[in-house]
Protein backbone atom coordinates (compact mmCIF):
# COMPACT_ATOMS: atom_id res chain seq x y z
CA UNK A 1 0.00 0.00 0.00
CA UNK A 2 1.98 2.98 -1.15
CA UNK A 3 0.80 5.89 1.15
CA UNK A 4 3.25 8.52 2.99
CA UNK A 5 2.06 9.98 6.20
CA UNK A 6 3.13 14.43 5.94
CA UNK A 7 3.20 15.93 9.32
CA UNK A 8 2.47 12.66 11.36
CA UNK A 9 -1.09 12.10 10.31
CA UNK A 10 -1.63 15.43 8.27
CA UNK A 11 -2.37 13.56 5.31
CA UNK A 12 -4.02 15.92 2.11
CA UNK A 13 -7.40 16.50 1.49
CA UNK A 14 -9.95 14.92 3.86
CA UNK A 15 -12.83 17.12 4.98
CA UNK A 16 -14.91 19.29 3.98
CA UNK A 17 -13.12 22.79 5.22
CA UNK A 18 -10.96 25.60 4.13
CA UNK A 19 -8.43 23.77 6.64
CA UNK A 20 -8.47 20.65 4.87
CA UNK A 21 -4.96 21.84 2.46
CA UNK A 22 -3.59 22.90 6.05
CA UNK A 23 -0.11 20.69 6.58
CA UNK A 24 2.23 20.93 9.56
CA UNK A 25 5.85 21.31 8.16
CA UNK A 26 7.60 18.38 9.77
CA UNK A 27 10.09 15.60 7.95
CA UNK A 28 8.09 12.82 5.58
CA UNK A 29 7.61 9.85 7.13
CA UNK A 30 6.79 6.23 5.25
CA UNK A 31 3.68 4.52 6.96
CA UNK A 32 6.82 1.49 7.92
CA UNK A 33 8.76 4.20 10.15
CA UNK A 34 6.24 5.04 12.24
CA UNK A 35 3.02 3.88 14.17
CA UNK A 36 5.41 0.46 15.24
CA UNK A 37 6.32 0.94 18.65
CA UNK A 38 3.86 2.51 21.86
CA UNK A 39 6.56 5.00 22.00
CA UNK A 40 5.74 6.22 18.32
CA UNK A 41 2.07 5.64 19.09
CA UNK A 42 2.28 7.54 22.56
CA UNK A 43 4.24 10.63 20.94
CA UNK A 44 1.59 10.85 18.13
CA UNK A 45 -1.49 10.91 20.34
CA UNK A 46 -0.36 13.35 22.73
CA UNK A 47 -1.47 16.14 20.71
CA UNK A 48 -4.68 15.47 21.25
CA UNK A 49 -4.75 15.98 24.94
CA UNK A 50 -3.21 19.59 23.56
CA UNK A 51 -5.49 20.48 21.33
CA UNK A 52 -8.91 19.22 22.75
CA UNK A 53 -9.13 19.64 26.45
CA UNK A 54 -9.78 23.01 27.40
CA UNK A 55 -7.18 24.61 29.26
CA UNK A 56 -8.63 27.94 30.50
CA UNK A 57 -12.81 26.74 31.49
CA UNK A 58 -12.52 29.32 34.49
CA UNK A 59 -12.99 32.27 31.17
CA UNK A 60 -16.41 30.96 29.94
CA UNK A 61 -19.02 33.53 30.21
CA UNK A 62 -22.99 32.78 31.06
CA UNK A 63 -25.54 33.99 33.05
CA UNK A 64 -23.86 33.30 35.82
CA UNK A 65 -20.06 34.23 35.35
CA UNK A 66 -19.05 37.22 33.27
CA UNK A 67 -16.16 39.57 31.80
CA UNK A 68 -16.43 43.28 31.57
CA UNK A 69 -16.89 42.43 27.93
CA UNK A 70 -19.77 40.23 27.12
CA UNK A 71 -19.12 37.63 25.14
CA UNK A 72 -20.85 37.10 21.55
CA UNK A 73 -23.18 34.42 22.94
CA UNK A 74 -24.65 36.70 25.83
CA UNK A 75 -25.27 39.69 23.97
CA UNK A 76 -26.65 37.43 20.71
CA UNK A 77 -29.04 39.39 18.79
CA UNK A 78 -27.19 41.22 15.54
CA UNK A 79 -23.79 40.69 17.40
CA UNK A 80 -23.98 37.04 16.28
CA UNK A 81 -23.56 36.52 12.78
CA UNK A 82 -22.10 33.16 10.60
CA UNK A 83 -18.31 33.71 10.59
CA UNK A 84 -16.41 33.21 7.58
CA UNK A 85 -14.63 30.69 8.92
CA UNK A 86 -13.84 28.95 12.38
CA UNK A 87 -16.26 28.86 14.66
CA UNK A 88 -15.76 25.70 16.01
CA UNK A 89 -16.11 24.23 12.53
CA UNK A 90 -12.58 23.22 12.32
CA UNK A 91 -11.15 19.29 12.02
CA UNK A 92 -7.78 18.98 11.93
CA UNK A 93 -7.57 16.88 14.89
CA UNK A 94 -10.05 14.44 13.33
CA UNK A 95 -7.87 13.87 10.67
CA UNK A 96 -5.48 12.99 12.87
CA UNK A 97 -7.35 10.21 14.66
CA UNK A 98 -8.40 9.28 11.34
CA UNK A 99 -4.80 8.66 10.04
CA UNK A 100 -3.79 6.60 12.97
CA UNK A 101 -6.23 4.62 13.55
CA UNK A 102 -5.53 3.36 9.80
CA UNK A 103 -2.07 2.89 9.55
CA UNK A 104 -1.73 1.71 13.09
CA UNK A 105 -4.00 -1.00 12.40
CA UNK A 106 -1.47 -2.12 9.93
CA UNK A 107 2.22 -1.22 11.55
CA UNK A 108 1.70 -1.71 15.13
CA UNK A 109 4.02 -4.66 16.16
CA UNK A 110 2.15 -5.26 19.85
CA UNK A 111 -1.11 -6.32 19.69
CA UNK A 112 -2.04 -5.19 23.33
CA UNK A 113 -0.22 -1.75 22.52
CA UNK A 114 -2.43 -1.33 18.93
CA UNK A 115 -6.02 -2.42 21.02
CA UNK A 116 -4.67 0.45 23.98
CA UNK A 117 -4.18 3.46 21.88
CA UNK A 118 -7.01 2.54 19.28
CA UNK A 119 -9.02 3.00 22.26
CA UNK A 120 -7.49 6.01 23.29
CA UNK A 121 -7.89 7.65 19.86
CA UNK A 122 -11.68 6.60 19.80
CA UNK A 123 -12.18 8.50 23.09
CA UNK A 124 -10.98 11.48 21.95
CA UNK A 125 -13.00 10.94 18.57
CA UNK A 126 -15.88 10.63 20.69
CA UNK A 127 -14.41 13.87 22.42
CA UNK A 128 -14.05 15.95 19.48
CA UNK A 129 -17.87 14.52 17.62
CA UNK A 130 -19.23 15.64 21.37
CA UNK A 131 -18.01 19.34 20.84
CA UNK A 132 -19.45 19.52 17.38
CA UNK A 133 -22.47 17.64 18.24
CA UNK A 134 -23.22 20.30 20.88
CA UNK A 135 -22.57 22.93 18.88
CA UNK A 136 -23.90 22.25 15.63
CA UNK A 137 -26.50 19.24 15.92
CA UNK A 138 -26.10 17.19 12.56
CA UNK A 139 -22.39 17.03 11.39
CA UNK A 140 -20.65 15.35 8.83
CA UNK A 141 -19.18 11.85 10.19
CA UNK A 142 -16.22 10.67 9.50
CA UNK A 143 -14.33 7.39 10.35
CA UNK A 144 -11.65 6.96 7.25
CA UNK A 145 -8.81 8.92 5.93
CA UNK A 146 -10.42 11.12 2.77
CA UNK A 147 -8.03 11.98 -0.29
CA UNK A 148 -8.60 14.33 -3.30
CA UNK A 149 -11.31 13.26 -5.67
CA UNK A 150 -13.22 11.51 -2.32
CA UNK A 151 -17.40 12.17 -2.92
CA UNK A 152 -17.47 12.41 0.80
CA UNK A 153 -15.74 15.34 1.21
CA UNK A 154 -18.41 16.71 0.02
CA UNK A 155 -21.45 15.18 2.01
CA UNK A 156 -24.42 16.20 3.43
CA UNK A 157 -24.62 16.39 7.24
CA UNK A 158 -25.01 13.14 8.52
CA UNK A 159 -28.49 12.96 10.99
CA UNK A 160 -27.47 13.49 15.00
CA UNK A 161 -28.80 10.05 15.87
CA UNK A 162 -26.25 8.56 13.41
CA UNK A 163 -23.39 10.57 15.02
CA UNK A 164 -24.62 9.70 18.43
CA UNK A 165 -24.65 6.03 17.64
CA UNK A 166 -21.07 6.00 16.20
CA UNK A 167 -20.12 7.78 19.36
CA UNK A 168 -21.56 5.37 21.62
CA UNK A 169 -19.55 2.83 19.90
CA UNK A 170 -16.63 4.61 20.01
CA UNK A 171 -16.36 5.19 23.44
CA UNK A 172 -17.49 1.89 24.72
CA UNK A 173 -14.45 0.62 22.66
CA UNK A 174 -12.87 2.94 24.76
CA UNK A 175 -14.08 1.55 27.85
CA UNK A 176 -13.56 -1.78 27.48
CA UNK A 177 -9.68 -1.59 26.07
CA UNK A 178 -8.30 1.46 28.03
CA UNK A 179 -6.62 0.77 31.31
CA UNK A 180 -8.41 0.80 34.56
CA UNK A 181 -5.30 2.08 36.65
CA UNK A 182 -5.38 4.89 38.06
CA UNK A 183 -1.97 5.49 37.38
CA UNK A 184 -1.54 9.37 36.82
CA UNK A 185 -4.74 12.04 36.51
CA UNK A 186 -2.84 13.43 33.12
CA UNK A 187 -3.85 10.71 31.31
CA UNK A 188 -7.23 9.39 29.79
CA UNK A 189 -8.69 5.60 31.54
CA UNK A 190 -11.20 3.05 31.72
CA UNK A 191 -12.57 5.84 34.22
CA UNK A 192 -12.31 8.85 32.07
CA UNK A 193 -14.16 6.94 29.69
CA UNK A 194 -17.17 6.15 31.56
CA UNK A 195 -17.31 9.99 33.05
CA UNK A 196 -17.07 11.27 28.77
CA UNK A 197 -19.86 8.54 28.06
CA UNK A 198 -21.99 9.96 31.06
CA UNK A 199 -20.81 13.77 29.97
CA UNK A 200 -22.56 13.78 26.39
CA UNK A 201 -25.43 11.02 26.78
CA UNK A 202 -26.81 13.59 29.85
CA UNK A 203 -26.60 16.38 27.39
CA UNK A 204 -28.09 14.26 24.55
CA UNK A 205 -30.79 12.85 26.59
CA UNK A 206 -32.10 16.28 28.31
CA UNK A 207 -31.25 18.07 24.96
CA UNK A 208 -33.81 15.83 23.17
CA UNK A 209 -36.46 15.65 26.57
CA UNK A 210 -36.43 19.44 26.70
CA UNK A 211 -36.75 20.41 23.08
CA UNK A 212 -38.62 17.81 22.34
CA UNK A 213 -36.32 16.61 19.91
CA UNK A 214 -38.02 13.25 18.41
CA UNK A 215 -36.06 11.19 15.97
CA UNK A 216 -35.64 7.65 14.32
CA UNK A 217 -33.78 5.61 16.73
CA UNK A 218 -33.23 6.06 20.15
CA UNK A 219 -35.67 7.92 22.39
CA UNK A 220 -34.06 10.91 25.25
CA UNK A 221 -34.96 8.11 27.62
CA UNK A 222 -32.42 5.88 26.40
CA UNK A 223 -29.16 8.84 26.04
CA UNK A 224 -30.41 9.47 30.09
CA UNK A 225 -30.34 5.28 31.03
CA UNK A 226 -26.96 5.30 29.43
CA UNK A 227 -25.84 8.38 31.60
CA UNK A 228 -27.02 7.13 34.58
CA UNK A 229 -25.49 3.52 34.31
CA UNK A 230 -21.96 5.12 33.56
CA UNK A 231 -21.98 7.70 35.77
CA UNK A 232 -23.03 4.77 38.19
CA UNK A 233 -20.64 2.20 37.54
CA UNK A 234 -17.76 5.05 37.59
CA UNK A 235 -19.02 5.92 41.68
CA UNK A 236 -19.50 2.57 42.82
CA UNK A 237 -16.27 0.35 40.90
CA UNK A 238 -13.78 3.62 40.19
CA UNK A 239 -10.81 3.88 42.50
CA UNK A 240 -12.08 7.93 42.87
CA UNK A 241 -13.58 9.76 46.26
CA UNK A 242 -13.77 13.44 46.87
CA UNK A 243 -11.11 15.27 48.34
CA UNK A 244 -12.09 15.88 51.92
CA UNK A 245 -9.99 16.88 55.11
CA UNK A 246 -12.79 17.22 57.54
CA UNK A 247 -12.25 21.26 57.22
CA UNK A 248 -15.43 21.90 55.19
CA UNK A 249 -14.41 26.06 55.43
CA UNK A 250 -11.23 25.50 53.26
CA UNK A 251 -11.01 21.12 51.40
CA UNK A 252 -13.47 23.01 48.64
CA UNK A 253 -10.76 26.33 47.78
CA UNK A 254 -8.03 23.74 48.64
CA UNK A 255 -9.09 21.21 46.16
CA UNK A 256 -8.51 24.10 43.06
CA UNK A 257 -6.04 25.88 44.14
CA UNK A 258 -3.26 22.90 44.77
CA UNK A 259 -0.03 22.44 42.70
CA UNK A 260 -0.80 18.91 41.70
CA UNK A 261 -4.37 17.62 40.71
CA UNK A 262 -5.75 15.90 43.64
CA UNK A 263 -5.51 12.08 42.28
CA UNK A 264 -8.19 10.76 44.62
CA UNK A 265 -11.15 13.32 43.18
CA UNK A 266 -9.56 14.26 39.34
CA UNK A 267 -10.30 11.67 36.99
CA UNK A 268 -8.66 14.09 34.21
CA UNK A 269 -6.74 16.89 34.59
CA UNK A 270 -4.72 19.41 32.19
CA UNK A 271 -1.09 19.77 33.54
CA UNK A 272 0.40 23.06 34.86
CA UNK A 273 4.31 22.89 36.04
CA UNK A 274 7.07 25.31 36.98
CA UNK A 275 9.88 23.51 36.22
CA UNK A 276 8.57 23.24 32.54
CA UNK A 277 8.00 26.70 32.54
CA UNK A 278 3.65 25.47 31.32
CA UNK A 279 1.46 28.28 33.31
CA UNK A 280 -2.25 29.13 33.02
CA UNK A 281 -3.85 32.55 33.67
CA UNK A 282 -6.51 32.14 36.27
CA UNK A 283 -4.65 34.35 38.91
CA UNK A 284 -3.90 37.30 36.48
CA UNK A 285 -7.10 37.00 34.86
CA UNK A 286 -9.01 37.62 38.24
CA UNK A 287 -6.94 40.01 39.92
CA UNK A 288 -5.42 42.61 37.69
CA UNK A 289 -7.89 45.21 36.37
CA UNK A 290 -6.52 45.15 32.84
CA UNK A 291 -7.29 42.19 32.14
CA UNK A 292 -11.40 41.31 31.79
CA UNK A 293 -13.00 42.22 35.21
CA UNK A 294 -14.47 38.90 35.59
CA UNK A 295 -17.65 38.89 38.04
CA UNK A 296 -19.98 36.23 39.46
CA UNK A 297 -23.32 37.64 38.93
CA UNK A 298 -26.15 38.52 41.83
CA UNK A 299 -28.53 35.53 40.45
CA UNK A 300 -26.09 32.75 40.92
CA UNK A 301 -24.83 34.21 44.34
CA UNK A 302 -28.64 34.30 45.30
CA UNK A 303 -28.82 30.65 44.62
CA UNK A 304 -26.01 29.27 47.31
CA UNK A 305 -27.74 27.95 50.21
CA UNK A 306 -28.11 28.85 53.80
CA UNK A 307 -25.83 27.15 55.91
CA UNK A 308 -28.42 25.29 57.93
CA UNK A 309 -29.79 24.53 54.12
CA UNK A 310 -32.66 26.81 53.83
CA UNK A 311 -33.21 29.03 51.26
CA UNK A 312 -31.25 32.34 50.89
CA UNK A 313 -34.16 33.81 48.71
CA UNK A 314 -36.72 32.61 51.35
CA UNK A 315 -36.24 36.07 53.05
CA UNK A 316 -38.66 38.63 52.12
CA UNK A 317 -35.43 40.95 52.02
CA UNK A 318 -32.83 39.32 50.17
CA UNK A 319 -33.21 41.40 47.12
CA UNK A 320 -31.47 44.29 49.07
CA UNK A 321 -28.94 42.92 51.82
CA UNK A 322 -25.73 44.28 51.15
CA UNK A 323 -22.45 42.34 50.93
CA UNK A 324 -21.54 41.57 54.52
CA UNK A 325 -25.53 40.79 55.23
CA UNK A 326 -25.23 38.49 52.33
CA UNK A 327 -22.38 36.74 53.05
CA UNK A 328 -23.38 35.50 57.00
CA UNK A 329 -24.30 31.74 57.26
CA UNK A 330 -23.91 30.95 53.38
CA UNK A 331 -23.11 27.44 51.31
CA UNK A 332 -19.30 27.53 52.80
CA UNK A 333 -18.58 27.37 48.96
CA UNK A 334 -19.78 30.78 48.68
CA UNK A 335 -16.84 32.32 50.38
CA UNK A 336 -14.53 29.58 48.69
CA UNK A 337 -15.62 30.80 45.21
CA UNK A 338 -15.62 34.86 45.64
CA UNK A 339 -14.02 37.21 48.06
CA UNK A 340 -16.08 37.23 50.46
CA UNK A 341 -16.07 38.49 54.06
CA UNK A 342 -12.97 38.15 55.71
CA UNK A 343 -10.85 36.69 52.63
CA UNK A 344 -7.41 36.63 52.97
CA UNK A 345 -4.54 35.33 50.88
CA UNK A 346 -1.07 34.15 51.93
CA UNK A 347 1.88 36.62 49.94
CA UNK A 348 5.62 35.55 48.99
CA UNK A 349 6.66 36.55 52.37
CA UNK A 350 4.60 33.91 54.23
CA UNK A 351 1.95 36.20 55.42
CA UNK A 352 -1.76 36.33 55.45
CA UNK A 353 -3.17 39.24 53.47
CA UNK A 354 -6.72 40.63 53.48
CA UNK A 355 -8.85 41.66 50.32
CA UNK A 356 -12.02 43.26 49.71
CA UNK A 357 -13.52 42.53 46.61
CA UNK A 358 -11.88 44.78 43.77
CA UNK A 359 -14.31 46.65 41.73
CA UNK A 360 -11.61 47.60 39.11
CA UNK A 361 -10.64 43.84 38.69
CA UNK A 362 -14.14 42.77 38.74
CA UNK A 363 -17.42 44.63 36.83
CA UNK A 364 -19.82 43.20 39.37
CA UNK A 365 -17.94 42.62 42.96
CA UNK A 366 -18.43 38.98 42.79
CA UNK A 367 -15.03 38.87 42.44
CA UNK A 368 -13.86 34.87 41.43
CA UNK A 369 -10.63 33.25 43.96
CA UNK A 370 -11.78 29.42 42.92
CA UNK A 371 -8.29 29.14 41.01
CA UNK A 372 -6.53 31.61 42.81
CA UNK A 373 -3.51 30.09 44.38
CA UNK A 374 -1.48 31.95 46.94
CA UNK A 375 2.06 33.62 46.12
CA UNK A 376 3.16 30.39 47.94
CA UNK A 377 2.91 28.33 45.00
CA UNK A 378 6.08 27.10 43.08
CA UNK A 379 5.72 30.71 40.84
CA UNK A 380 5.62 32.62 43.59
CA UNK A 381 4.45 36.49 43.28
CA UNK A 382 4.64 36.05 39.46
CA UNK A 383 1.70 33.91 39.94
CA UNK A 384 -0.33 37.19 39.70
CA UNK A 385 1.29 37.77 36.44
CA UNK A 386 0.07 34.91 34.56
CA UNK A 387 2.02 32.07 35.56
CA UNK A 388 -0.69 30.19 37.69
CA UNK A 389 0.95 26.63 38.16
CA UNK A 390 -2.46 24.23 39.68
CA UNK A 391 -3.49 21.81 37.55
CA UNK A 392 -7.11 22.45 35.92
CA UNK A 393 -9.81 20.04 36.08
CA UNK A 394 -11.30 18.25 32.97
CA UNK A 395 -13.46 15.51 34.73
CA UNK A 396 -13.82 15.28 38.20
CA UNK A 397 -16.05 12.51 40.28
CA UNK A 398 -18.18 15.26 41.55
CA UNK A 399 -19.18 16.68 38.50
CA UNK A 400 -19.94 12.32 37.42
CA UNK A 401 -22.01 12.44 40.40
CA UNK A 402 -23.96 15.38 39.39
CA UNK A 403 -24.05 13.60 35.98
CA UNK A 404 -25.76 10.86 37.61
CA UNK A 405 -28.44 12.14 40.05
CA UNK A 406 -29.60 14.62 36.98
CA UNK A 407 -30.27 12.08 34.83
CA UNK A 408 -31.98 9.60 37.33
CA UNK A 409 -34.09 12.69 38.27
CA UNK A 410 -34.69 13.08 34.41
CA UNK A 411 -35.96 9.30 33.94
CA UNK A 412 -38.22 9.52 37.23
CA UNK A 413 -36.02 6.88 38.55
CA UNK A 414 -33.97 8.90 41.03
CA UNK A 415 -33.97 7.45 44.61
CA UNK A 416 -33.03 9.07 48.05
CA UNK A 417 -30.37 6.45 48.07
CA UNK A 418 -29.23 7.69 44.93
CA UNK A 419 -28.97 11.28 46.37
CA UNK A 420 -26.72 10.11 49.17
CA UNK A 421 -23.78 8.59 47.38
CA UNK A 422 -23.93 11.65 44.76
CA UNK A 423 -25.62 14.93 46.09
CA UNK A 424 -24.80 13.94 49.45
CA UNK A 425 -21.26 13.23 49.63
CA UNK A 426 -20.65 16.30 47.70
CA UNK A 427 -22.49 18.63 50.36
CA UNK A 428 -20.54 16.49 53.56
CA UNK A 429 -17.66 18.17 52.02
CA UNK A 430 -19.25 21.25 52.02
CA UNK A 431 -20.56 21.00 55.52
CA UNK A 432 -24.10 21.51 54.18
CA UNK A 433 -27.47 19.68 54.87
CA UNK A 434 -28.40 16.68 53.26
CA UNK A 435 -31.14 16.85 50.14
CA UNK A 436 -34.09 14.91 50.82
CA UNK A 437 -35.75 13.76 47.79
CA UNK A 438 -39.16 14.26 49.62
CA UNK A 439 -38.85 17.55 50.64
CA UNK A 440 -37.47 19.17 47.54
CA UNK A 441 -40.43 17.52 45.22
CA UNK A 442 -42.64 18.72 47.95
CA UNK A 443 -41.81 22.56 47.83
CA UNK A 444 -40.20 23.20 44.58
CA UNK A 445 -38.17 26.75 45.18
CA UNK A 446 -40.26 29.11 43.67
CA UNK A 447 -37.46 31.14 42.83
CA UNK A 448 -35.45 28.70 40.63
CA UNK A 449 -38.54 28.13 39.12
CA UNK A 450 -39.66 31.46 38.01
CA UNK A 451 -38.79 33.15 34.73
CA UNK A 452 -36.67 35.63 36.47
CA UNK A 453 -34.53 33.92 38.01
CA UNK A 454 -34.74 30.33 36.90
CA UNK A 455 -36.01 27.60 34.57
CA UNK A 456 -39.97 27.66 34.37
CA UNK A 457 -39.54 24.54 32.09
CA UNK A 458 -39.20 22.12 34.56
CA UNK A 459 -42.19 20.33 35.03
CA UNK A 460 -43.89 17.34 36.40
CA UNK A 461 -43.15 14.79 39.70
CA UNK A 462 -39.16 15.18 39.90
CA UNK A 463 -39.65 19.19 39.52
CA UNK A 464 -38.25 19.97 42.66
CA UNK A 465 -35.08 17.76 42.90
CA UNK A 466 -34.50 18.52 39.68
CA UNK A 467 -34.37 22.33 40.60
CA UNK A 468 -32.34 21.23 43.57
CA UNK A 469 -29.70 19.18 41.64
CA UNK A 470 -29.17 22.21 38.89
CA UNK A 471 -29.04 24.69 42.00
CA UNK A 472 -26.03 21.72 43.65
CA UNK A 473 -24.56 21.89 39.84
CA UNK A 474 -23.95 25.24 39.38
CA UNK A 475 -22.53 25.61 42.79
CA UNK A 476 -20.25 22.84 42.86
CA UNK A 477 -19.04 23.21 39.32
CA UNK A 478 -19.05 27.24 39.20
CA UNK A 479 -16.17 28.86 36.67
CA UNK A 480 -15.32 24.93 35.38
CA UNK A 481 -16.81 26.00 31.80
CA UNK A 482 -19.91 24.08 32.01
CA UNK A 483 -23.19 26.56 32.18
CA UNK A 484 -23.48 27.46 29.01
CA UNK A 485 -23.90 24.27 27.26
CA UNK A 486 -26.11 23.12 30.78
CA UNK A 487 -28.91 26.32 29.14
CA UNK A 488 -28.32 24.73 25.77
CA UNK A 489 -29.50 21.33 27.05
CA UNK A 490 -32.19 22.70 28.93
CA UNK A 491 -33.81 25.08 26.34
CA UNK A 492 -32.96 27.70 29.24
CA UNK A 493 -31.81 30.45 26.78
CA UNK A 494 -34.30 32.61 28.24
CA UNK A 495 -31.66 32.56 31.28
CA UNK A 496 -29.61 34.37 29.06
CA UNK A 497 -31.75 37.79 28.90
CA UNK A 498 -32.30 37.97 32.48
CA UNK A 499 -30.45 40.69 34.53
CA UNK A 500 -26.86 40.64 34.85
CA UNK A 501 -26.53 42.50 37.84
CA UNK A 502 -23.56 42.78 40.82
CA UNK A 503 -23.45 43.71 43.96
CA UNK A 504 -26.70 45.74 45.84
CA UNK A 505 -26.36 49.20 46.97
CA UNK A 506 -29.29 51.03 48.59
CA UNK A 507 -27.93 54.59 48.00
CA UNK A 508 -24.47 56.29 47.25
CA UNK A 509 -22.03 56.62 50.83
CA UNK A 510 -19.45 54.19 52.60
CA UNK A 511 -19.38 50.63 52.69
CA UNK A 512 -18.29 47.98 55.29
CA UNK A 513 -17.08 45.01 52.69
CA UNK A 514 -14.82 43.81 54.87
CA UNK A 515 -17.22 42.85 58.12
CA UNK A 516 -15.31 44.89 60.47
CA UNK A 517 -17.69 48.24 60.81
CA UNK A 518 -15.02 50.56 59.03
CA UNK A 519 -15.69 51.58 55.80
CA UNK A 520 -13.67 50.02 52.80
CA UNK A 521 -15.09 51.96 49.75
CA UNK A 522 -17.08 55.04 48.75
CA UNK A 523 -20.09 55.48 46.09
CA UNK A 524 -20.46 59.14 44.97
CA UNK A 525 -22.58 61.40 42.85
CA UNK A 526 -23.11 65.09 42.84
CA UNK A 527 -25.59 64.68 45.20
CA UNK A 528 -23.45 62.94 47.66
CA UNK A 529 -20.08 63.88 47.48
CA UNK A 530 -16.97 61.90 48.28
CA UNK A 531 -15.69 62.91 51.47
CA UNK A 532 -12.40 65.55 51.94
CA UNK A 533 -10.82 63.11 53.99
CA UNK A 534 -11.57 59.78 52.18
CA UNK A 535 -8.56 57.79 50.33
CA UNK A 536 -9.71 54.56 50.25
CA UNK A 537 -11.90 53.71 46.67
CA UNK A 538 -14.10 55.58 45.56
CA UNK A 539 -16.33 55.27 42.27
CA UNK A 540 -18.74 57.86 41.00
CA UNK A 541 -22.13 56.75 39.70
CA UNK A 542 -22.45 57.29 36.24
CA UNK A 543 -18.53 57.38 35.56
CA UNK A 544 -16.92 54.62 37.15
CA UNK A 545 -20.17 52.67 38.81
CA UNK A 546 -23.42 51.89 37.99
CA UNK A 547 -26.58 50.78 39.72
CA UNK A 548 -29.72 49.63 38.17
CA UNK A 549 -31.99 52.41 39.95
CA UNK A 550 -29.79 55.29 39.11
CA UNK A 551 -28.80 56.27 42.31
CA UNK A 552 -29.55 52.69 44.23
CA UNK A 553 -30.02 49.41 43.54
CA UNK A 554 -27.51 46.22 41.73
CA UNK A 555 -24.03 47.36 40.40
CA UNK A 556 -25.07 47.28 36.26
CA UNK A 557 -21.54 47.65 34.63
CA UNK A 558 -22.99 46.11 31.07
CA UNK A 559 -26.26 48.52 31.69
CA UNK A 560 -25.67 50.16 27.86
CA UNK A 561 -25.81 46.50 26.73
CA UNK A 562 -29.17 45.33 25.85
CA UNK A 563 -28.44 41.00 25.29
CA UNK A 564 -31.36 38.94 23.30
CA UNK A 565 -31.31 35.07 23.23
CA UNK A 566 -32.67 34.01 20.34
CA UNK A 567 -35.36 30.98 20.63
CA UNK A 568 -35.41 30.30 17.12
CA UNK A 569 -31.61 30.10 16.55
CA UNK A 570 -29.45 30.65 19.48
CA UNK A 571 -29.22 26.68 20.44
CA UNK A 572 -26.86 25.80 17.62
CA UNK A 573 -23.99 27.50 15.97
CA UNK A 574 -23.91 28.58 12.60
CA UNK A 575 -21.62 26.72 9.96
CA UNK A 576 -19.17 29.10 8.35
CA UNK A 577 -19.62 30.62 5.40
CA UNK A 578 -17.01 29.44 3.29
CA UNK A 579 -16.87 25.86 4.10
CA UNK A 580 -20.91 26.06 2.70
CA UNK A 581 -19.64 27.77 -0.47
CA UNK A 582 -17.06 25.08 -0.72
CA UNK A 583 -19.56 22.06 -0.10
CA UNK A 584 -22.94 23.39 -1.38
CA UNK A 585 -24.64 20.38 0.65
CA UNK A 586 -24.07 21.55 3.98
CA UNK A 587 -27.28 23.12 5.30
CA UNK A 588 -27.40 26.02 7.51
CA UNK A 589 -28.61 25.79 10.82
CA UNK A 590 -32.07 27.05 11.41
CA UNK A 591 -32.21 31.09 11.25
CA UNK A 592 -28.80 31.72 10.56
CA UNK A 593 -28.77 33.95 7.61
CA UNK A 594 -25.70 33.72 5.68
CA UNK A 595 -26.28 35.35 2.35
CA UNK A 596 -26.35 31.85 0.64
CA UNK A 597 -29.51 30.57 -1.24
CA UNK A 598 -28.57 27.00 -0.57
Amino acid sequence: MKKYIIALGALACMLPSCDMLDKEPLDQLSPESFFRTEQECDLFTRTFYNNLLDKEPFTKQSDHFVNQTLSAELIGGEKRTPPATGGGWTWTDLRKMNTFLEYASEQCEDPAVLTEYSALVRFFRAYFYFDKVKRFGDVPWYDRQLYSGDPDLYKARDPREYILTKMIEDIDYAINNLPSANSSPFRVNRWTALALKAQFCLFEGTFRKYHNLSLEGNGWEYYLDQAAKAAEELIDDGPYVLYSTGKPDEDYHNLFIAEDANPNEYILAIKSDFSLQIFHNAAAYCIQPSQQRPGMTKKLVDSYLMSNGERFTADPNYKTKTFVEEMKDRDPRLAQTIRSVGYQRTMSNGKLQSFIPDFQSSSTGYQPIKFVQDQTCAAGAAVDNGKSTNDIPVYRLAGVMLDFAEAKAELGSLTQNDLDKSINKIRDRAGMPHLSLEDANDHPDPYLSSADFGYPNVTGGNKGVILEIRRERAVELAQEGYRYFDLIRWKAGPCIDQDIYGMYFPSPGLYDLSGDGEPDICIFDNDYLKPASWTGPAFKLGEQMWLSEGNKGYVNYHHNITHHFNEERDYYYPIPINDRTLNKNLTQNPGWNDGLSY
